[in-house]
């Protein structure tokens, strides 16, 4: 929001300067963005008259000028401009002077032989434009030797303060200055809005088709108009704050919606079709094209002005051009309504259309003020335009906006950590505009006024009949219900704490530090945040580099990850899952798993001839819509070779090395391996024998590895072989908090004796472990599997797998037969438990 000093001082009556104005819009919340003051650079700038403009002798395109700045002082200035002549009022800069648009100090010189000692300037060289077709040429009546700053008007600073989503009423020039005049910085200076008398009947009419597109309408015509130019006056304010000037009409809407926050629109009266302008919500295939020069497709959720040959503007959004008025305007129509805030946003938003009306009526506008706002806009068109005005045209209602709220003394104190007097406070909440309705001992109850809808706020009270908000665009019913009672139980206590606080300065609030919860602070990161920053930095220590991707993909390519083990039925994702409104046409679905994500990312690189990767990610994958459906992820990918190393042949990599990654991110996070299994039951997209899952018991699964199913690789076009594993963090179960113990140190050395048994093929390795180390928990500490083999020696069918198991004496060094017992009890416990014979 930007408005000038002077424009500031329309509204309220002060001698404070730019900077203690500043200084309490601060404080009141109302916070100072810039303040801009174009007199600075050119405070030194004076009026000049050219005396006289000969050609200059040396050159055929410069001038020779005699110029006059007023001190009685003739002086010489070779001048390039194509209107320097004889009479020229202009503005000169002397040697010694900094000129803001060429970044240049001035200094006496000679061009060609001549002298130069001072410059007449250009808009573009004192930063005021982009023309520099010629040197200022001002009126005639100009005051030579004077301050151009301030003959100009140019020693106005600019103020931009942000406005915060809620204070509607703050983005008027008006509304500034009662919160000023409120905070004692001068006092508000009266406004009122003189009815215009009819002298005809009004050529349109307003209806109300739906309630959704508008809750109450003013409108009224004014003949006779002359739509030139706007007065300067106007002009230079407009320019002041970034708007371009059009016309006086156009100017005046514009003026409105800043100066008084009350956007406005003219229709020309002789481009409207019919004699009726209908608030209507839109039909499907209607278009507008806007006062931007664009075209928008309209939707059933878009409230709109139409008029019988369609729509004419986007409500409390944008005007459409065919019904705009231009320079052959005689007759306009002034439209003045009141729209709903929360469709005015989402109009807005869904066209990705951003103007000065929108975002005040998204925010609130005062709902009592539209015929005052339609008489000043009147009568303002009549001064500067001329013309004469019809009668009133209305259609709907004003709203039921009265309300009231109840202020507890005690909770300034409570909620702000102030201390005030209970007359201070009744008094700063009627400077503000809250007129007391009602006082006891220990409260106030206020009315609160018209213009500040955020206190107390309820938006059903802008719906038809001030009925209670039952849809919001683009929710379901359930939500939409769920919001509507959000907005209709709004605590107004707080926002009355808020208005007092502010009043006498934020910087005035003590600060208060939070109590203590607890001597010894709790735990900086939750045991979930541990477990997935340990994850990470495992993976890393593998040599993975850390991916960040996309939470969602095609849904093609999510079809290729569905749960299944078999991969016969085609999966589908959850429609739950599917994006109504994707950043992009191939971001339409929620991914399954991060190791989609992780394969595509392997393809792009193996396409760009990087085809040895080795990727890792901690990210959701996605089963359904609740939270219980997103679980945390880490996850991987490798393909290709493994690293070269001097001292190791390179070699594709296989699933063994996706399930050393996935047992180590377990281990690391203190999952007890002896109590691990693996099942041949991965999800379809891993090749099956390949591939596996590891559980904890037979229903928790920890996590899944193994190569990818080739049909896959091929849908990605990413040649294989590649591996990947998954390890489901939420599923890993929390350590026991146990006291600590002494550490179990025996003090008798290790042994370690190899078996080799021939087993069946379909034996997996990992239930002839269990077998082995079942045989004797006391002495068997641990066994691990150390070669396969299938060849000579092995009858067909069968496999030969040599396992080392780790014996561990704890009361006294074992003797020969002492371990020779132990060896057969594990050859007795893997035999029972495998149908396995020793190899001989």
């Amino acid at each position: 929001m930007k408005f000038t000093l002077s424009w500031l001082k329309d509204h309220l009556d002060t001698d404070a300067s730019v900077e203690d104005i500043a200084r309490t819009l601060n404080a009141i919340g109302l916070e100072v963005e810039g303040i801009e003051d174009r007199a600075a650079a050119l405070a030194t700038f004076r009026i000049a008259r050219v005396i006289e403009a000969t050609q200059h002798p040396n050159a055929d395109r410069l001038r020779q000028l005699r110029v006059d700045i007023g001190d009685g002082v003739e002086r010489s200035v070779v001048c390039g401009a194509p209107n320097a002549r004889t009479g020229l009022i202009g503005v000169a800069a002397l040697p010694g002077e900094f000129v803001p648009g060429t970044g240049v100090t001035l200094k006496v010189g000679e061009i060609r032989g001549v002298k130069s000692e001072a410059m007449m300037l250009s808009a573009r060289e004192m930063g005021l434009g982009d023309d520099h077709s010629g040197i200022v040429d001002l009126p005639a009546d100009a005051p030579v030797g004077a301050s151009y700053v301030k003959w100009a008007g140019l020693d106005d600073p600019i103020i931009e303060i942000s406005v915060t989503p809620n204070r509607g009423d703050a983005l008027s020039v008006r509304g500034v200055a009662r919160d000023l005049a409120a905070a004692g910085i001068g006092t508000l200076k009266p406004w009122s809005a003189p009815k215009v008398a009819a002298t005809y009947d009004t050529p349109l009419t307003w209806t109300i088709e739906e309630p959704r597109a508008c809750l109450w309408v003013l409108g009224r015509a004014v003949r006779g108009v002359k739509n030139g130019p706007s007065p300067k006056w106007l002009q230079d304010r407009l320019t002041a704050i970034g708007l371009r000037p059009i016309s006086a009409l156009v100017d005046i809407t514009n003026y409105f919606t800043f100066d008084l926050g009350r956007p406005l629109h003219v229709f020309d009266v002789t481009k409207v079709k019919g004699t009726t302008l209908a608030m209507r919500m839109a039909r499907d295939g209607e278009t507008l094209h806007a006062l931007n020069g664009k075209e928008y497709a309209l939707t059933a959720e878009d409230g709109i002005i139409a008029d019988e040959a369609g729509p004419e503007a986007l409500g409390g959004v944008m005007g459409g051009e065919p019904s705009g008025c231009d320079e052959n305007t005689t007759e306009c129509f002034i439209e003045c309504a009141l729209f709903d805030p929360v469709r005015v946003a989402l109009s807005g938003r869904r066209h990705d259309l951003r103007s000065d009306a929108r975002s005040r009526f998204e925010r609130g506008l005062d709902p009592a003020f539209l015929p005052d706002a339609l008489e000043a806009a009147t009568r303002m068109i009549i001064e500067l335009c001329g013309g004469e005005a019809s009668s009133v045209s209305e259609a709907g209602a004003e709203p039921a906006w009265q309300r009231s709220a109840t202020l507890r003394f005690e909770r300034i104190a409570g909620l702000g950590g102030l201390q005030l007097a209970e007359n201070e406070i009744v008094d700063r909440l009627t400077r503000l505009g809250f007129a007391t309705e009602s006082r006891e001992a220990d409260r106030v109850t206020v009315a609160v006024p018209s213009w500040r809808n955020d206190i107390a706020s309820d938006l059903s009270a802008y719906r038809a009949g001030g009925g209670a908000l039952t849809q919001f665009d683009g929710l379901d019913p359930a939500r939409a219900a769920k919001a509507a009672e959000g907005c209709a139980a709004v605590e107004p206590e707080a926002d009355l704490v808020e208005e007092v606080l502010r009043l006498g300065g934020l910087d005035a609030v003590p600060p208060v530090s939070l109590p203590v919860a607890a001597v010894i602070p709790a735990a900086s990161f939750t045991p979930k945040q541990v477990r997935a920053a340990l994850a990470r930095r495992v993976l890393a220590a593998r040599g993975m580099q850390e991916a960040v991707t996309f939470a969602f993909m095609e849904a093609k390519t999510a079809a290729l990850f569905g749960p299944a083990a078999e991969r016969q039925t085609p999966w589908s994702p959850p429609d739950a899952l599917h994006l109504v409104n994707p950043i992009a046409a191939d971001l339409d679905q929620m991914r399954p798993t991060p190791v989609a994500s992780l394969l595509l990312a392997a393809a792009r690189n193996a396409a760009r001839g990087f085809g040895d990767v080795s990727l890792h990610e901690l990210g959701a994958s996605y089963r359904d819509v609740m939270p219980e459906g997103q679980l945390a992820v880490a996850a991987g990918v490798r393909h290709g070779a493994t690293p070269r190393h001097w001292a190791e042949a390179s070699r594709g990599v296989d699933a063994m090395d996706a399930k050393g990654d996935a047992i180590a991110v377990l281990a690391a996070l203190g999952v007890p391996m002896a109590a691990l299994q693996v099942t041949m039951d991965a999800p379809g997209y891993y090749h099956p024998g390949r591939s596996g899952v590891v559980r904890q018991g037979p229903k928790t699964v920890l996590a899944t590895f193994g190569e990818i199913h080739p049909t896959v690789l091929a849908a990605l076009d990413l040649p294989g072989p590649a591996v990947a594993f998954e390890v489901f963090l939420d599923a890993i179960p929390e350590p026991k908090r146990r006291k600590k113990s002494a550490p179990d140190l025996p003090a008798f050395q290790p042994l370690r004796r190899d078996f080799a048994f021939i087993v069946d093929e379909s034996i997996a390795a990992e239930t002839l472990l269990r077998a082995a180390r079942g045989a004797d928990k006391a002495l068997i500490a641990d066994a691990a599997l150390f070669d396969v083999y299938r060849g000579k020696g092995v009858p067909d069918g069968s496999k030969s797998l040599a396992i080392q198991v780790t014996i561990q004496p704890r009361e006294a060094t074992l003797t020969d037969a002492q371990i020779e017992a132990v060896a057969d009890r594990i050859v007795a416990a893997v035999t029972k438990a495998t149908g396995a014979a020793l190899r001989a």
